[in-house]
């Protein structure tokens, strides 16, 4: 299993994470670290710096590496990180199916339309 841990790393969202956030994925900061029921379910930990789990070179590289070609993707919220991590996904060749049951959402009605967008463009189900 791949786990990505978000980091802030742009002022503005590093500034949101201070005063919102409790300082909450911001490197340096005690909270920087999976959430205690996913400690040590993953092989492999990378970093990412936006909503977008790959666009770090290391995600492709280690999927690369590892010959996965199959990914499902699961997370915190589908409308943000979920989506934004499947669509890019899909446009690198990798096939990608999303778990229903292990994904969440801060706006349900927002939620529906992001599972419509994800079938319409092809990905199914787990």
């Amino acid at each position: 299993m791949l786990a990505l841990r978000q980091e802030r790393s742009i002022p503005s969202k590093k500034l949101l994470a201070r005063l919102l956030m409790k300082w909450q994925g911001i490197a340096g900061a005690d909270r920087l670290s999976l959430a205690a029921s996913f400690a040590g379910l993953s092989d492999h930990i990378l970093l990412k710096r936006v909503q977008d789990g790959v666009e770090t070179g290391a995600f492709c590289t280690l999927l690369t590496t590892l010959e996965v070609g199959h990914l499902r993707i699961a997370g915190l919220d589908c409308n943000d990180c979920v989506a934004k991590t499947t669509f890019a996904a899909r446009l690198r060749g990798y096939d990608v199916a999303r778990p229903t049951k292990a994904v969440l959402s801060t706006d349900l009605e927002a939620a529906s339309v992001t599972f419509k967008r994800l079938a319409k463009a092809g990905v199914p189900l787990a």
